[in-house]
């Protein structure tokens, strides 16, 4: 089992940033690739980034990509996701997550997932 919990969700101007981190214990942690997927009012849960357990590859999705950077610690057994020029369309709950594979095709745990929210 991995337990994650997110924390650094909040409500910001649109073009504000936030940093989101996501706290893992429970199996080793640097054995998993990590994403971060979120989900807004109404609408599916969509993948967002994903890094791999050695932190030298990442994905991101085209609606975020040049905006959001992820990274991790995996001294601290954490993964972070930084996310600058927000629009009122990141606002979503943002949800932690881990795979056993690159590139992540299957998640297996998942946080409970913080709120962000852009104003215009």
């Amino acid at each position: 089992q991995v337990q994650l919990v997110e924390s650094g969700g909040g409500l910001v101007q649109a073009g504000g940033s936030l940093r989101l981190s996501c706290a893992a214990s429970g199996r080793i942690f640097r054995t998993y690739a990590m994403g971060w997927f979120r989900q807004a009012p109404g609408k599916e849960r969509e993948f967002v980034s994903a890094i791999s357990w050695t932190g030298d590859k990442t994905l991101y999705a085209d609606s975020v990509k040049g905006r959001f950077t992820i990274s991790r610690d995996n001294a601290k057994n954490t993964v972070y996701l930084q996310m600058n020029s927000l629009k009122p369309e990141d606002t979503a709950v943002y949800y932690c997550t881990t795979a056993t594979m690159w590139p992540p095709s299957k998640y297996e745990f998942w946080g409970q997932g913080t709120q962000v929210t852009v104003s215009s």
